[in-house]
């Protein structure tokens, strides 16, 4: 089958890792994430969309500046050009998925710890998962 057709919220509460690329399309990406306690995305722009869902936990959103609360349940969208920032605030790990538009990272890409992330310069090459 073409296509990506699991269920999502099981995957997100099921990640360890601080993000995981599960599919690239020509122009939308879907990742998985895990945010520790007190751990954070980091404050970022792109010049694309991007929609966040939390699966678990708590924490906050950051929109150019405005503190959003967030727990499971709860969507985010980010338009292009948005300073923002996801944040948790809780005690156990934020789990979350999200989707880019167009795909930011590079296929199947897996970062254990954001460390780890922002010491690989990887972007998105152009190769999708099929």
């Amino acid at each position: 089958m073409k296509g990506f057709v699991q269920d999502i919220e099981s995957l997100a509460i099921k990640n360890h890792e601080f993000r995981r690329v599960l599919y690239t399309a020509q122009h939308c990406q879907l990742v998985v994430m895990s945010l520790e306690p007190r751990g954070e995305i980091g404050a970022e722009v792109h010049e694309l969309d991007q929609f966040f869902r939390v699966e678990e936990g708590s924490g906050e959103a950051v929109l150019d500046g405005v503190r959003t609360a967030l727990r499971a349940g709860f969507g985010v969208v980010v338009p292009a050009g948005t300073k923002h920032n996801i944040i948790n605030t809780g005690s156990v790990p934020l789990k979350l998925y999200t989707l880019y538009a167009p795909p930011n990272h590079r296929d199947a890409v897996v970062h254990r710890t954001r460390a780890e992330a922002e010491a690989d310069d990887e972007h998105f090459d152009g190769k999708t998962t099929e």
